[in-house]
């Protein structure tokens, strides 16, 4: 039996584990990313485990989430990842070079590669043929002083593209439609793997997009092969020594199969507040808009501004609506500089905003009260964007700016014909603002960097064999990390400080809770389906650890988020019986009991509320089990040094 192109990555880079599907497999890591909203704490994290130099292929430290420096917070929080990376071994891309994702994709990423990265939309590298999974801070602290990351033998979805795009429809419009087709939790458990004649059809960026917007899936990772387009644009970014044809055997078998002919999908929006509450443009067409953001990690690529530049070119933004565009990376800021796109943008009317996250993490470009806005982002959660009661739809690059220019939202059919728009024969190559590490015999000399603002981590300690703990929280299904711990311009320059931050937590479904949860004590939270879905962040974990948040149960965690929450020592708990989500309310009082010896050797945990006996699972692995008794990855690991 052949193995899929996913598995064959898998296969090669397998360090610990029986490769069968269900079972825990430990993976080697090649290349590491972070950025300074997670990246600050992950480094906090990799300096505690004492180990002075990275031990990967290449690791890379991004700013690019807390650009907006309205404090000293988010400048000494940038100033501190600097000197960590030069001092530890890690590349170092400044301010204003560009999104990680984006610029991983030009500089850094190769096919077949392994990539770890402490942002949930790190399977962009997913178009080049990498396995590329986002993480938590404190997993990619591990990986980059050596050790294996650790995940379940995912399943593999197989989904065959035949055809071609109609014009002005896009890569975004694929995914948006998969979305459609599999919802949020539609991809919880599993790899998707691209193949088909109609991949040949897609750029490398294109390609990104689809990878990018994946994570919205609940997916482990998605990928695409490694071929003559792949090489095409790797030679391009002048990188062509890095390319390797790669592609699944042709009898490779797959968990599940999907087939979406390109030529037959439309213009589609995400319609708030879920990335698969997905509808047709033209079902949509005529509704008045305020404000359209291009850009983020799914749609900033030189060949995306070159087509809103077209849009907008000699024609005027509509008086009512606010129009921002942000470049993915410097690379494609300098290329539209100098070939006289920008201009046409921002004679248009349009807003530009430097090379970073910006609205797409709610740093800047809130929407007025009620306000409706297109995005070409991927995420338009309740609240994401600064405003709480705005509608955000996502749509491609094209969609937002024909609306950007009727005021309402409009079908990009309507432009008329469409020019071929190709990748440049060479890409503008300036590596000028990514910095290099010292070399080794300087390292020493290298001072870390701590501002005031820069708190340690939370205290941990091993897991008690009874707990008493209260529910201070009970809440419903598809909770993200966005109602645990907002993002946002307010609370991201405090992602350095735990005891700061968890002042926030939850405050999208409760604002009393960080108050009622601290005078508690220790306490369980009880939610839902797919609790947890969204981002990577740790701190959705890290703030609830400082709280003194000891359990979670759900119904079903998202991936990550249930990682994380192993990572940080609390235990991830499931249902048996769904059902009896509905016998605990919040202020109730339930009791734990031989959670050492069960924790440790598998089994049923029993929770008792009064009289009532309600049957607990843990779904874990053996390490998994290890690190909960130890009180958390961070004291696992450094038994695991130390041993």
């Amino acid at each position: 039996m052949g193995l899929t192109l996913a598995e064959k990555i898998l296969k090669s880079h397998l360090v610990e584990g029986e490769f069968k599907k269900g079972n825990q497999i430990a993976i080697r890591m090649d290349q590491t990313l972070t950025q300074d909203a997670t990246g600050t704490m992950a480094y906090i994290e990799y300096v505690a485990m004492g180990v002075p130099r990275v031990r990967t292929e290449k690791s890379v430290a991004y700013i690019d989430h807390n650009t907006l420096q309205s404090g000293f917070e988010n400048a000494d929080d940038h100033r501190f990842i600097g000197s960590v990376a030069k001092k530890h071994g890690i590349s170092f891309s400044r301010p204003g070079n560009g999104i990680c994702h984006q610029v991983h994709l030009e500089r850094f990423g190769a096919p077949g590669k392994t990539l770890i990265g402490s942002d949930s939309h790190t399977p962009t590298g997913g178009g080049l043929g990498m396995i590329a999974i986002g993480a938590g801070g404190l997993d990619v602290a591990v990986a980059m002083g050596g050790g294996a990351y650790y995940i379940t033998y995912p399943k593999i979805i197989k989904v065959e593209l035949r055809g071609k795009l109609s014009p002005w429809v896009s890569a975004k419009d694929v995914i948006l439609e998969v979305l459609r087709r599999l919802s949020v939790k539609g991809g919880v458990g599993y790899i998707v793997e691209y193949c088909g004649e109609g991949v040949k059809t897609l750029s490398v960026p294109e390609r990104a997009t689809i990878t990018n917007m994946g994570a919205e899936l609940g997916a482990t990772t998605s990928i695409f092969p490694s071929d003559e387009r792949t090489l095409e644009f790797l030679k391009a970014q002048g990188r062509e020594e890095v390319y390797t044809p790669l592609s699944a055997d042709p009898d490779a078998v797959y968990d599940k199969e999907l087939v979406i002919d390109l030529s037959s999908l439309e213009p589609l929006a995400a319609c708030p507040h879920s990335p698969d509450n997905v509808k047709p443009v033209r079902e949509l067409s005529g509704m008045k808009i305020d404000q359209c953001c291009i850009g983020s990690c799914t749609n900033s690529s030189f060949v995306d501004m070159m087509k809103v530049a077209y849009i907008l070119d000699g024609k005027t933004v509509s008086p009512d609506v606010s129009l921002s565009i942000a470049p993915g990376s410097k690379q494609v800021l300098s290329m539209i500089s100098q070939n006289g796109a920008l201009t046409k943008m921002i004679d248009a009317g349009a807003r530009i905003l430097e090379s970073a996250c910006g609205p797409c993490i709610g740093m800047g470009q809130s929407p007025n009260s009620k306000g409706i806005s297109l995005r070409t982002f991927n995420r338009n959660f309740e609240g994401r964007s600064g405003t709480r009661n705005a509608g955000v739809y996502l749509v491609s690059p094209e969609t937002a700016a024909a609306s950007a220019l009727t005021g309402v939202l409009t079908d990009p059919r309507t432009l008329g014909d469409m020019p071929e728009f190709k990748l440049p024969e060479k890409f503008y190559v300036n590596d000028n603002m990514i910095e290099l590490p010292a070399p080794e015999s300087e390292m020493d000399s290298v001072e870390i960097l701590r501002g005031p603002n820069i708190a340690g981590y939370p205290e941990t300690s091993p897991l008690k064999d009874s707990l008493s703990l209260p529910c201070s929280l009970k809440v419903g299904d598809n909770i993200t990390t966005d109602h645990i711990m907002p993002a946002g311009a307010k609370i991201l320059p405090l992602r350095s400080n735990i005891p700061e931050i968890s002042k926030h937590c939850f405050a999208v479904c409760d604002e009393k809770f960080p108050e009622r949860a601290k005078s508690l004590g220790a306490s369980v939270i009880v939610g839902g389906e797919n609790y947890g879905q969204g981002s990577s962040r740790e701190h959705a974990a890290l703030a609830p650890l400082y709280l003194s948040v000891k359990a979670v149960v759900v119904k079903s965690f998202a991936r990550i988020h249930k990682a994380n929450l192993i990572n940080a020592g609390i235990l991830p708990l499931t249902f048996k019986n769904p059902g009896d989500y509905e016998k605990i309310s919040q202020g109730d009082t339930v009791e734990l009991s031989g959670l050492r010896g069960t924790v440790k050797n598998g089994g049923d945990i029993i929770a008792k509320l009064g009289e009532t006996e309600i049957p607990l699972c843990l779904d874990i692995s053996e390490r998994d089990r290890e690190i909960l008794l130890a009180g958390g990855l961070l004291d696992y690991t450094r038994e695991t040094l130390g041993k």
